[in-house]
């Protein structure tokens, strides 16, 4: 079978290498001039395999109000005269309550244990250099609140198979040492020893060059536009873009937030709205100054990620529609909070700012499967700011309904409807 990848991004080159394996004619068509050059950035860098729990979680919507008055919050909306927008927005709240978010957790953690085999799968591979370190990952709780709404969560991931301890401030700098300059912030924290951490740009940039060669060579078409997904005879046969027709046997939609102008066409409304996020990338000067375990700073929504000799800093969730700007008081926020909890780990001159559109669902659920109604197209998108860590286990899943058979997890919360 040819398929035709719309997306070479993270998520859409874990789909070719999936698909590419199992035999089939795959090319991949992406505006951007080389991989990985959207979402899949600068993002956080955590491979986050047993902290899954969803943006919308219980009493998160309580804290909203809050957020958005708040200058440097981690949350901001800018209204906008898109009923998309709205829709999206009310749909997010009503998926923050404990029995949503329990589910969403349970599904998560599934297809991201699938995920966590394959990716090492791939890390194994010769020539796979991306910054990969299973280092740890350690999420810092502020206050006694915090902390026992982390231990309730680590208790619903424990019945789920995740296997992770409550440490109190003493522990967590027991863990990482140069967490010592936010220690009156720390009152105690959720540490998991089997997380990794890597660069997703530099994953997809060695995927692709992996993909380009050997029998089952993978045909890329960079620097083309995707404009129109065409049918005939009731389904779906290739692609309109920039340089002409694409034709295939079926098509995947793995652009992420470019997705819904394609889909809606052909009568999908899919329930996904960028999430904007910040990052800075800094070199690493003083290797004790600097964390060596992936951190989340859970009051602060901001993620450390060791890169080798670099820091990658992220964070922020801006609903301000498809504006890709970077904007000033974001950076400045994220470059004020990182320095006081690491000031000595660089000389803060370069900052290598990026700004990204995440493409979230309301529940943080993945779409991964058929497109219903619409025979050939298929769907894998939707995983926010979870993509590197779900990308593998998404494009397994995918490749499974493909072809007919049954996925290796169960995937009913994933379908589209």
């Amino acid at each position: 079978m040819h398929v035709l990848i719309l997306g070479a991004g993270v998520v859409g080159l874990a789909t070719a290498h999936v698909l590419a394996s199992e035999g089939h004619r795959v090319t991949v068509l992406d505006a951007e001039r080389a991989p990985g050059r959207g979402a899949s950035f600068a993002n956080g860098g955590q491979l986050s395999y047993s902290y899954v729990a969803p943006f919308a979680g219980p009493g998160v919507a309580g804290k909203v109000p809050g957020w958005l008055l708040d200058p440097d919050g981690p949350l901001r909306f800018r209204p906008a005269f898109d009923p998309h927008q709205w829709k999206w927005l009310w749909a997010f709240l009503r998926a923050c309550n404990a029995p949503r978010a329990e589910r969403t957790t349970a599904a998560l953690l599934s297809l991201a244990a699938l995920s966590r085999s394959l990716t090492r799968e791939v890390v194994a591979l010769p020539d796979m250099k991306f910054d990969f370190a299973p280092a740890g990952k350690l999420v810092l709780q502020p206050d006694a609140a915090a902390m026992a709404g982390a231990v309730r969560q680590m208790e619903v991931q424990a019945r789920l198979g995740s296997v992770q301890r409550a440490l109190d401030r003493e522990g967590c700098l027991a863990v990482e040492p140069a967490l010592r300059h936010l220690a009156h912030r720390i009152h105690g924290g959720i540490w998991t020893e089997s997380e990794e951490a890597g660069d997703a740009r530099l994953f997809c940039e060695a995927l692709a060059a992996r993909l380009a060669q050997g029998n089952r060579a993978v045909a890329f078409r960079m620097g083309v536009r995707a404009r129109q997904i065409i049918r005939a005879e009731g389904r779906v046969r290739g692609v309109l873009s920039d340089e002409g027709v694409h034709e295939a046997d079926a098509v995947v939609l793995a652009l992420g937030n470019g997705a819904r102008a394609l889909a809606g066409p052909l009568g999908l409304d899919l329930p996904i709205y960028p999430l904007k996020g910040y990052s800075l990338t800094l070199d690493v000067l003083e290797e004790a100054e600097a964390p060596r375990v992936s951190i989340t700073d859970s009051a602060a929504k901001i993620v450390y990620a060791r890169l080798g000799r670099r820091l990658r800093v992220a964070g922020m969730a801006d609903l301000v529609g498809h504006d890709p700007r970077m904007e000033e008081g974001r950076l400045t926020t994220l470059v004020r909070q990182a320095r006081a909890a690491f000031p000595r780990a660089s000389d803060w001159r370069e900052l290598r700012p990026w700004a990204g559109l995440r493409p979230a669902t309301p529940t943080g659920l993945p779409l991964v499967g058929a497109a219903p109604g619409v025979p050939g197209l298929w769907l894998n998108l939707g995983q926010g700011s979870l993509g590197f860590t779900l990308a593998m286990g998404s494009a397994a899943v995918l490749a499974a309904r493909l072809e007919g058979r049954e996925p290796p997890i169960p995937d009913g919360d994933f379908r589209l409807g």
